[in-house]
């Protein structure tokens, strides 16, 4: 397991200036400083169905115009607070449900862990590649995109965008690692069994770890070879690139 001086070291490198406080949500952050991405580009947030009329009146004026769903039908909530009239909504799960890859991964880690990963990006990168196209070609402005928790897909999304913009694996890994701190008080209030510890030690039980697991991942990943040759166009990866990085 980590050592808590070293992550706190590790994640007080990758936070600073990219968090952000939007009323009713506590793990919200612009992935703007890793790699080559620019800030107001893209943000990853756990789902904002608790957000207040003031949390959302945030996100508007932070260039919001765009908010990307990953979940499935049946795991959406009611907003506390409407949502500003110019923010678009897309929903594009990102769980392939009732396909032998969810039940057999849902028996393994439950999709609550990176261990998923590889055999995701190998067997649906379909549903990855609808993900990222539909961030390519959202309106002008801020994109915001999250599951539930803003860990597992979001995770997997935001590895996928941050290895397309040049962004170094610990700066993935210490983005990743964010949530379990950010969501500990929503786990707390729910009773569950701390997170982290969860996590590590179903991975530790196939003998490995979660840094070594996301590691394998972002270097096994080519970019952008991996979305051209999975159906994104170079029309869309010139967009997404336009949208997403500096320079």
């Amino acid at each position: 397991m980590r050592q808590p001086g070293a992550g706190s070291a590790r994640l007080a490198t990758v936070t600073g200036g990219r968090e952000l406080s939007w009323d009713g949500c506590v793990n919200v952050r612009d992935l703007g400083g890793l790699g080559r991405v620019k800030p107001r580009a893209v943000v990853r947030m756990e789902a904002p169905a608790r957000l207040s009329e003031a949390g959302w009146a945030a996100a508007w004026a932070y260039g919001v115009r765009t908010v990307v769903d990953l979940r499935n039908p049946g795991e959406r909530e009611p907003d506390h607070a409407p949502r500003p009239a110019g923010i678009t909504t897309a929903r594009t799960p990102l769980d392939p449900v009732g396909t032998p890859f969810y039940e057999r991964w849902t028996k393994i880690d439950s999709l609550g862990s990176p261990l998923h990963y590889p055999a995701m990006l190998a067997e649906h990168p379909e549903l990855v590649i609808s993900a990222v196209r539909t961030i390519a070609n959202a309106p002008p402005g801020c994109v915001v995109f999250h599951c539930v928790g803003g860990k597992d897909r979001t995770g997997l999304l935001a590895l996928v965008l941050l290895t397309l913009a040049g962004a170094a694996p610990d700066e993935i890994i210490a983005d990743y690692l964010l949530t379990y701190d950010r969501m500990k008080q929503r786990h707390d209030e729910l009773g569950f069994r701390d997170q982290l510890t969860v996590v590590t030690e179903l991975l530790a039980a196939g003998n490995t770890t979660i840094e070594a697991s996301l590691s394998s991942t972002i270097t096994s990943l080519t970019m952008p070879g991996f979305l051209l040759g999975h159906g994104l166009s170079t029309t869309e990866l010139a967009a997404l690139q336009a949208r997403l990085t500096v320079g």
